[in-house]
């Protein structure tokens, strides 16, 4: 009963946590925490470091005092005073043993900062693998975001009306340009062009009177100048022939009785 209770705590409390994470946060302080451990690792291996030094002087001052009771013990033989040999020699033997106990903490001491020097090594290969791989899983993640939102905007053309908004308005536009088209082809159907160009046929006529005029004044041929009129009088004769309703047959019986009459 009591696993069941602790496993019901936990899976509750865990969906809790699992909502709350953040991977690309969680990410982000992995990166920070990576890069803080290297302050830390550097001072741990400085102080092994260290050790290592201290250890090096204390053996160098041990040898540097056996080579001083060594040269001492030989004045004193060769001064005949033995007693103060002997005292020197039980000195010398303390330091030699020294020098062979620091000798070795030495040894350990090399093995040591050599071990924590290949551990650092170890941890930025390692430290800089993870930041390598967390910064492409952020970027991927951005990319991803990125393209996520243009997808949500193309999905909303049809979900927000913005295509169906787009054709109307695209319809309502040809639509009134198709009017305005409309409107003129007929203002230009209702233009008498017929008239029109009676007028300006009529004015070329006249011009070309004028100019002929003009060279029987100056005692000059207007020959050519007849075949123009000619055509454009055929021109009008013709036009106003079109425009001229055919006669009804009660017209024609009309026509018919004032002759006889």
């Amino acid at each position: 009963m009591w696993n069941r209770f602790v496993r019901a705590i936990k899976s509750m409390f865990g969906g809790v946590v699992s909502s709350m994470e953040d991977p690309k946060l969680i990410l982000e302080q992995n990166i920070r925490e990576l890069n803080d451990q290297v302050p830390k690792m550097n001072e741990n291996i400085a102080t092994v470091k260290a050790n290592l030094v201290m250890i090096r002087k204390e053996r160098q001052k041990y040898e540097k005092l056996e080579a001083e009771l060594v040269n001492k013990i030989k004045a004193a033989i060769n001064a005949n005073r033995d007693d103060i040999a002997e005292n020197y020699a039980m000195q010398l033997e303390k330091a030699r043993e020294n020098v062979v106990s620091t000798a070795e903490q030495e040894k350990f001491a090399e093995q040591a900062y050599e071990k924590s020097l290949q551990v650092k090594r170890a941890f930025m290969r390692e430290k800089d693998r993870k930041i390598r791989e967390a910064r492409e899983a952020l970027q991927a993640h951005e990319r991803a975001k990125w393209q996520s939102k243009i997808a949500d905007t193309l999905e909303q053309f049809e979900v927000t009306g913005l295509d169906s908004t787009h054709k109307e308005m695209v319809s309502r536009l040809n639509e009134k340009t198709a009017m305005s088209e409309a409107r003129m082809e007929i203002a230009l159907d209702s233009v008498d062009t017929k008239t029109l160009e009676i007028e300006i046929d009529a004015e070329k006529m006249r011009a070309s009177d004028l100019v002929s005029q003009f060279k029987r004044e100056m005692g000059k041929s207007s020959v050519e100048a007849k075949p123009v009129a000619d055509e454009t009088n055929r021109k009008i004769d013709i036009s106003l022939e079109s425009d001229t309703p055919a006669p009804t047959e009660k017209d024609k019986a009309k026509t018919i009785g004032r002759q006889k009459g």
